[in-house]
């Protein structure tokens, strides 16, 4: 990649938490769990072959073994589906826009009953470094249910971030007034 516009590389390295180091008040984890301050930043980009059920368990709108996890450093990882394993005929594309200084652009969808109500975000042309995302599709847990391997995913804090958190995840996380920086 040639090297990022100076906008993007202030935008990077703005953070002081990269995963390197655990701060004194991160949670220590437990066996089977993670700590978000151990996830890196960058962020990295892992496979997870366990099941994830977007929606009624009965009439899902989106089931995979084939997820890719999203840890960057103070976030709960966040889940991507592949666009062939969500029912996007249940969705639409609705106005507005964000954009993550690793990933790039988000669009974002919604229920067509319920257009003002954003559930999901894709990444139609990330950024070269998450170049795999295009296309993945995830789901904001706090606005319709989700679930990793059976155990329904609790919504990250704060409203804007999509972050999944599960028994084995430790933070604090980020996402509370006042935590924007870490």
């Amino acid at each position: 990649m040639n090297e990022p516009p100076k906008w993007l590389a202030q935008a990077r390295s703005q953070w002081a938490n990269t995963g390197r180091a655990r701060p004194p008040f991160a949670e220590e984890p437990g066996p089977g769990q993670e700590s978000v301050w151990d996830y890196p930043r960058p962020p990295a980009l892992v496979t997870d072959e366990r099941l994830v059920v977007v929606g009624d368990p009965d009439e899902p709108l989106a089931l995979t073994r084939n997820a890719l996890r999203v840890l960057e450093t103070a976030s709960p990882p966040t889940f991507y589906l592949p666009p062939g394993d969500v029912d996007v005929e249940r969705l639409v594309v609705v106005p507005g826009s964000s954009m993550c200084e690793w990933k790039g652009q988000a669009r974002y969808w919604a229920l067509p009953d319920q257009p003002d109500e954003v559930i999901a975000w894709d990444y139609p042309k990330p950024f070269p470094e998450f170049e795999q995302l295009a296309g993945y599709l995830s789901f904001y847990p706090g606005r319709i249910e989700c679930r990793v391997d059976g155990e329904v995913v609790r919504p990250q804090p704060g409203g804007f971030y999509g972050g999944w958190i599960t028994d084995e995840i430790v933070g604090p996380v980020k996402g509370e007034p006042g935590t924007g920086g870490w």
